[in-house]
């Protein structure tokens, strides 16, 4: 599933090419995803100004000057830019086309994404319970800390609870939990205050440098700009049960917390 940093990814590599454009029309070839897309889509977006493209969690605002369309990736899904009138291939369900003569390509082979219309989408119920993005001021140590007590939950699936902060996928949990030496295992409410503050600045310092080598290429993700994230190369632990601890050899073991596969080092994380 494409992450924080995949769809920080996309955000950036299509922006340039929607911001300050209008909408001639709205192709959809397929309204069953997750959600189903509104009838009216094209009649609301038709005609209309892109004035920003912003992200919040993993969801991706891409704003008219009346309204917004609320996109999720889903499990496999991805926008991409395209000429107008290229043939279309299979799973490829929406084309958002502007006058500059690119369209907007929306492709979901498991239809397990969303588009939606909303004219407050801050407080869509989808998105009007989330906790803070990971990048800014109102994320750190201290809150992780705080929310923390009286959480006898494992500490990985506490740090992935989108109330307590958004956008910590399972990649980026396991990662940060590593750097952190925390065993993921562990019990929220039992991780001291000193120690949440530098999983904060894991979780920080991770996220940023994935954003900035383009994301993780996991399976069908391709970027917003058609080009894949290398950020994988930098893995220590996710995916990599069974092999060796790169910082000290011991064995990677993997487990399951809360339904997900989780990576760990048994002599670095504790």
């Amino acid at each position: 599933m494409p992450e924080l940093p995949e769809v920080e990814t996309t955000r950036r590599g299509i922006a340039p090419h929607l911001v300050g454009q209008r909408v001639s029309r709205v192709i959809v070839r397929e309204r069953r995803l997750r959600w189903p897309i509104p009838e009216d889509l094209d009649v609301r977006l038709s005609g209309q100004l892109i004035v920003g493209v912003e992200r919040r969690a993993k969801y991706l605002l891409i704003n008219a000057e009346v309204g917004t369309l609320i996109s999720h990736l889903g499990m496999s899904g991805n926008l991409r830019l395209v000429e107008v009138g290229l043939p279309v291939a299979k799973h490829e369900h929406v084309d958002i086309e502007l006058e500059s003569g690119l369209a907007l390509r929306y492709t979901d082979p498991r239809r397990f994404g969303a588009m939606l219309w909303s004219l407050d989408p801050l407080n869509h119920e989808l998105l009007a319970r989330l906790g803070p993005e990971p990048l800014t001021e109102l994320f750190d140590g201290e809150r992780l800390f705080q929310r923390s007590r009286g959480r006898s939950m494992a500490v990985k699936p506490f740090i992935m609870d989108n109330a307590v902060v958004v956008g910590v996928g399972n990649i980026y949990a396991t990662e940060a939990l590593f750097a952190a030496g925390i065993d993921p295992r562990r019990e929220a409410k039992g991780i001291s205050r000193a120690r949440y503050l530098r999983l904060a600045i894991e979780i920080k310092r991770i996220l940023a440098a994935a954003i900035e080598r383009g994301g993780t290429t996991l399976r069908d993700f391709i970027g917003g700009d058609g080009q894949p994230g290398y950020f994988q190369q930098e893995l220590f632990v996710y995916g990599r049960g069974g092999e060796g601890c790169k910082v000290c050899g011991t064995e990677l073991r993997e487990v399951k917390l809360g339904q997900r596969a989780s990576v760990f080092c048994p002599r670095c994380q504790r």
